[in-house]
This record gives structure tokens, sequence and C-alpha cells, in this order.
């Protein structure tokens, strides 16, 4: 992906805090004021923040009976003990745990939650992958690399090839430009981190957080630049500590370093299938919580989690199972796991499936386009991150997406792409990292600091469109549970009919600090996601879905 994992990029966060290096005693940033962490969940007039008016549309289904909702997540994994999502998760009601017998016959053995398309042998998992990229890049490059026209019958593939190296060339050069800076910013992160604990006192192994920061009295400039740079850094991911950073820039640093000398043969090894062969052939293994199961738990509990528990967060659904698919490693998703995983989940019954992923190359779309199209047959609603990347993705697509390679339509009913807002109504209401298109993103809905669950009873606030898909799966959700009559395109209807046009509302242009835009011109709607609108449109609409 790319990276709609937890956070964007790391190394865009990694290059402006590099400038924190240089930080003194009299120049540490200045604290923002906290917002509440429930702050998507809120309404702009009630509460200030542009959230999605939960709390108002609860109040409209007060004594309204519901009907559970089976929701599928293609993602990175999740943590099956998680508090918050604990009778949350899907279990397959045909299969016998732990038993190595396929019970139910669908070709995957004691799939009890869900599965892993990433899984091998023994419990393996193909955790780090390249950018699609670099896969075709080097699949290609034997046939075309030397090659300066096409020859009769590879007219296709070779243009192919042109797209495919233009794109390699410009990831090997960011990633090149961005591995230095993100090892010295790890570096600087490690020696920093050594001695804010030296400075508190605490052991090797211990972390610290950003309350700690207030308790170091040394004032010696060593101690003021730490202080500053973790200040920062604080500053952005502000739930976290100390070691679940440098383990996420360690991640980044993986993935990056894994495009300038890419391991081309860890997908055979580990899982053991060819990625390029539709074969039928079963593969994978059913262990969904791994080590970077963080993402997937995020994106789930945003959905679903277990609401006025008194524990971690109130997810956006309050009648919601959750099946977990394990499709997205850190890198990119292969077209294959893609195309199986929306399969998985319409044949076991998930009726909105959220995909919090993307890439900037799909060698086998049509797969991915067949597996859109058989969702739509069967009345399942995709909901997908339009992507990280800043860019107009009617001029510059991502991958997938609802234009389909054998041209038969260019706009799915079934198929919503959401992009990311703030948390005030303001120039800075679009998130800066959001990809955009008033053609390609239907919706924008909360992805600035919104705060979930994480694995092992951790939190998590992150940034990433990544947010922003499960909050509009959860409406979407919602909705099904309490009008369950209603199809796929309905539920679409509801949500994007929910979204007020903010014409004439300027906001900064994503990953501009001065051009400004019109907001209504970044989506279709032109508007943010809204739960108590979409609930009273809903309540009109005479149910469509096909018993």
């Amino acid at each position: 992906m790319n990276i709609f994992r937890k956070f964007i990029p790391i190394s865009a966060l990694s290059a402006a805090l590099l400038l924190s290096l240089n930080i003194s005693a009299q120049t540490l940033p200045v604290a923002q004021p906290d917002q509440p962490k429930n702050w998507h969940t809120l309404d702009l007039k009630a509460d200030g923040f542009y959230g999605i008016s939960l709390n108002q549309a609860y109040q409209f289904l007060k004594g309204k009976k519901s009907k559970t909702v089976l929701v599928a997540t293609i993602d990175s994994g999740i943590d099956t003990l998680q508090k918050d999502l604990q009778g949350i998760l899907w279990v397959n009601p045909k299969e016998i745990p732990g038993n190595g017998i396929d019970d139910d016959h669908n070709g995957y053995v004691d799939d009890m939650h869900g599965w892993d398309f990433l899984g091998g042998p023994g419990g393996k998992v193909d955790f780090t992958e390249t950018t699609e990229e670099v896969r075709e890049y080097n699949r290609l490059k034997d046939k075309y690399l030397t090659a300066t026209t096409a020859t009769p019958g590879n007219e296709k593939e070779y243009a192919y090839w042109l797209t495919v190296k233009a794109t390699y060339d410009e990831t090997i050069a960011k990633s090149s430009a961005e591995l230095p800076q993100i090892q010295q910013f790890a570096n600087a992160l490690m020696v920093t981190s050594g001695y804010i604990k030296n400075t508190l006192h605490l052991s090797a192994d211990a972390t610290f957080t950003a309350a700690d920061l207030a308790k170091i009295t040394d004032v010696s400039p060593q101690a003021a630049q730490s202080k500053g740079l973790w200040s920062q850094v604080f500053a952005e991911e502000p739930s976290s500590d100390n070691a679940k950073i440098i383990k996420e820039i360690g991640e980044e640093m993986a993935k990056i370093n894994n495009d300038v000398t890419p391991d081309l043969t860890a997908r055979q090894r580990i899982v053991g299938d060819d990625p390029n062969v539709r074969d039928g052939k079963p593969y994978g293994n059913n262990i969904l919580k791994l080590e970077d199961a963080s993402h997937g738990t995020g994106v789930a509990g945003l959905i679903g989690a277990i609401r006025g528990n008194g524990y971690g967060i109130d997810g956006v659904a309050d009648n919601v199972r959750i099946m977990s698919i394990k499709a997205v490693p850190n890198g990119d998703e292969y077209d294959k796991d893609i195309a199986n995983a929306i399969r998985y989940a319409v044949d076991n019954g998930a009726k909105v499936v959220n995909m919090s992923f993307g890439k900037k190359l799909s060698p086998h779309k049509a797969w991915v386009d067949e597996a859109f199209k058989y969702a739509a047959a069967k009345d399942v609603l995709l909901v997908q991150a339009s992507g990280n990347d800043n860019q107009d993705v009617d001029a510059k697509p991502e991958f997938p997406n609802d234009t389909f390679a054998d041209g038969s339509g260019t706009d799915a009913d079934n198929v919503i792409s959401v992009g990311a807002s703030a948390s005030k109504l303001d120039e800075h209401l679009a998130a800066t990292f959001s990809n955009y298109g008033k053609k390609s993103v239907d919706v924008f809905a909360p992805g600035v600091k919104v705060t979930s669950i994480d694995m092992d009873a951790e939190f998590n606030t992150a940034d990433g469109t990544s947010f922003s898909s499960p909050i509009v799966t959860g409406i979407a959700a919602l909705i099904l549970e309490y009008y369950p009559d209603l199809s796929a395109k309905q539920l679409k209807q509801c949500i994007l009919a929910s979204a007020t046009p903010l014409n004439g509302t300027m906001v900064l242009k994503p990953g501009s600090t001065t051009e400004k835009v019109d907001f209504a011109s970044l989506s279709k709607t032109g508007g943010i996601v809204n739960a108590y609108k979409a609930l009273d449109f809903a309540s009109k609409l005479k149910g469509e879905r096909k018993k």
C-alpha cells in the first residue's frame, strides 16, 4: 500500500522533523490545544468539531430495533484478543475451530474469523513487500529494457511497460532520496530516546510518552534538543510512545529499502503461490493476529468497537460483526489477493467491505474489476480509501478503482471512495495528504488525528484516508442495521446525500501551503459525510434489496 497503513508516510513526517534536530531551548514547539479523542463522532453546530453527528444519529434511532450486519475488512489482520472487539468478531458458524479440516468446504481450513492471503505454511507471513512498480519493472525489464519500440503484437504490453518504467523511476528516485533522511531521523530518535530515558531514570527497555516530557528538568542544550524533537513527534502521534514510534520508523525504512534493494522472492518463499497465475488453488493460512495487525485493528475499531463499555472507543455501528481478511502487507498488495479477498467476503455473507489500501499500478486489474462486479451482483457495498498522495485521482488514478478496464463502467453503484477531512471548518479542512477528485472521490470523512484502538490493549491516534474509509463503512453498516431492506446502491445514495456541498468554503489544496480551492471541488458531493442526515434520508426510502 502507499502507505495507507497506520499513518501517512512516516518519511514525509521525518523530512519535516529533521529540521528540529537543530532546535534550541528558545524554539521549543508551541503546544497545540487538544481536541476530543472522539471528535470524528461530534457535530459542528453542537460541539464545534466537523465530525459525523453520531450522537444525533443515535438520538434519531432511539427506540428502533437493529439487525446484525456482517462487515469485512480487507487489511493487515486484526488483534483477535482486543477487549473492545470481543463479541464483535465474526465467527464462521460452519467451521469447527482447530481441527485442521475445511468443515464448510469453502476452500479455507479453520477460517474462524477470516483468512490471511499473505500467510504460508508454519504460520509464516509475507510482512514486507515491494511496490507494484518495482515488481512489474523486474518482471518485464529483460524483455523491454533495451527496446525502443513495440514489436508487432506487443503494442499494448510495451505501452504498459513505458508506464511501469516511468512509475518505477519516480519511485526509486524518491525512495533513494528518502532513505538516508529517514535513517538520519531514526538515528536521531534512538539517540534522543536514550538521553530522555537516562534523564528520567528509566530502564533501557522502558517507554515514555508526551506526558513524561514535562518531567524533564535538565536545561542543557542536549536536553532541549531531545525534548523538542520528541515534542514534535508526539504532536503528530499524541497517543503513542517512543518504542512504538521507533518501531514504525523501522517498518517504513524496511519498506523503502525494499524498493531500492527489493526482495523479489518473498512471496514464493513464504506464501508459495504465483501471484500472476489465477489457478484457483488454495493458499494462505488462518492466522490474523500478527505483529503487523495494528492498522487492521484500528480500522475494525472505528467501524464497530463495543459502544458504551467504558473502554477504548465507541465504534460507529452498534450491531456488527467484523470479518478480518488479511491481504495488505507493508508495501503494495497483490491484485490476486484483493480479488480473492473480496470474493471471500461476499461468499461468506459480508454486506459491507472496507478497503483501506491502494497503489499506483494494477497489472491484473481485470481480476479486481471482476470481483467488484461480483460484489455488485451480490448487493455488497465496497468502501475504499482514496489515498494519501495529495493528488488528483481524476488525472492520476490509484488502484483499485471502479473505472473498469473493459470499459463497462466508470462509477459503480456499489463503490464509495473516501477522502480525509480535519476537525475544523477552516482553511485546513481538507487533509493536506488526502487524494481528491471531482469525479473519482465521492465524499470526505474525518481522517486527521483520529483515535482508535490498537493491538494489545493499546490506542492509536492517526492520520489517513485509511481511517476516513472505515468511518464511512461504519455509517453504511449502521444504516443497514436499521434499514435492512436497502440495497448497496441505496446505501451509497444515503451516504452521498448526507454530505452537504460546502460551496464557497475555501481550503488549502491538499499538498499545498498556499494555493486555495473550493472544498466543493474536491469530491463528487463536495461535502463531508453525516451519519444523522444519512439515516434520515434512509428512513424515507423504499428498500430494493433482493431477498
